[in-house]
């Protein structure tokens, strides 16, 4: 990587933990089903713990981590978090010990949620859990970790935090501008232009990646962000913190728009990883259609966004787009109750013969 851009990027400490470039695969039935040619940016497969957006995001985060000879990670996020499950296989990937905080962000959740999934894996690879029992209060589950680390500090430990609240500089984004420039080397490679991006907008690290990293290249391509955990209007301003935080550490200032932000929280109802239909008939339709999986946290919802902004005209038809799939996927096993009930349309005859 040798442009101005990645010169830029290059000044922070990044240890490379995933598959990259990951495929862009089309999806035509899907896309026809849709109205729409559609393809799917594959970052389920980058590899790491089954893969996933975090294994990006954690490249630069796990850098400076060994730069100041960490020897302990501890990261804070919801109970089926991928991030968490990521940052476990990374951290024991790279010789550290991990303490996971696990947040209560998602209510009425059944056995099987806590022990399925990302806690299932979580366990796998040896992390220590913690418990904490707030959901939407990232300043003060921050502040919980760093109290652990200042314990763990006491004992002769080496301990690095990666923090959650946008306080922090959004290292894990540079991961996505990174994205931005594959991205783009792909569509040359296939002679393709691309009418809109549609990608999940959360902690806001892939939305404001893609987008700054877009416009640093001179592309000016929509990018749509589907809220999967707080409304539009404080989503969009999160995206906005962070992009403008990235464009200064990438000293690419002029290249942010603020007006350029687009979230949409249409499909979030009824909260943060929580089911409705349209993200049951955004995961059927992928898996119907393409054989491709969506988990009902990030990118089944994301879909269901995508699909209503085409519905509404906001993506008109006939649109070339372009899908984030970020992974997600262990979760899905956590949902098992609850899609099962939704599946009763597919016939199973359990006549067993001798």
């Amino acid at each position: 990587m040798s442009s101005p851009l990645s010169k830029a990027i290059d000044k922070f400490p990044r240890v490379r933990l995933g598959h990259a470039p990951t495929p862009l695969d089309a999806a035509p039935r899907l896309g026809a089903s849709l109205g729409i040619e559609l393809w799917i940016k594959r970052d389920d497969c980058t590899g790491l713990a089954m893969g996933g957006n975090k294994v990006r995001q954690l490249e630069f985060p796990l850098g400076e981590a060994q730069s100041r000879d960490a020897d302990t990670l501890l990261i804070t996020s919801a109970v089926q978090s991928n991030y968490v499950r990521v940052a476990a296989a990374a951290g024991r990937r790279l010789g550290m010990e991990v303490h996971i905080q696990l947040e209560e962000r998602v209510p009425g959740v059944d056995a099987l949620y806590r022990a399925s999934g990302n806690v299932l894996l979580d366990r796998i690879f040896g992390a220590k859990l913690h418990s904490f029992p707030v959901g939407e209060d990232e300043p003060a589950a921050d502040a919980s970790l760093d109290l652990l680390a200042q314990s763990l500090a006491d004992e002769g430990r080496r301990p690095y935090v990666i923090h959650l609240a946008p306080a922090h500089p959004p290292l894990g984004a540079l991961g996505y501008v990174i994205a931005a420039e594959e991205i783009l080397a792909q569509v040359r490679s296939l002679d393709l232009a691309f009418d809109a991006v549609v990608c999940p907008t959360g902690s806001a690290l892939t939305h404001a990646g893609i987008l700054v990293g877009l416009r640093a290249l001179g592309e000016t391509i929509p990018v749509y962000g589907i809220c999967v955990r707080r409304d539009a209007r404080s989503q969009a301003a999160r995206v906005r913190k962070v992009a403008s935080e990235l464009t200064g550490m990438i000293e690419r200032p002029e290249v942010f728009d603020a007006d350029d932000v687009k979230a949409f929280d249409g499909v979030l109802s009824p909260g943060y990883g929580r089911l409705s239909d349209a993200v049951r008939e955004a995961i059927a339709l992928a898996a119907r259609r393409e054989g491709l999986l969506l988990d009902p946290v990030y990118t089944g919802k994301t879909m269901a966004g995508l699909i209503d902004h085409v519905r509404s005209g906001v993506i008109p038809k006939g649109s070339r787009v372009l899908f984030i799939h970020t992974g997600g996927l262990p979760a899905i096993f956590a949902y098992g109750d609850e899609l099962g009930p939704w599946l009763s349309d597919v016939p199973w005859d359990r006549r067993v013969d001798h």
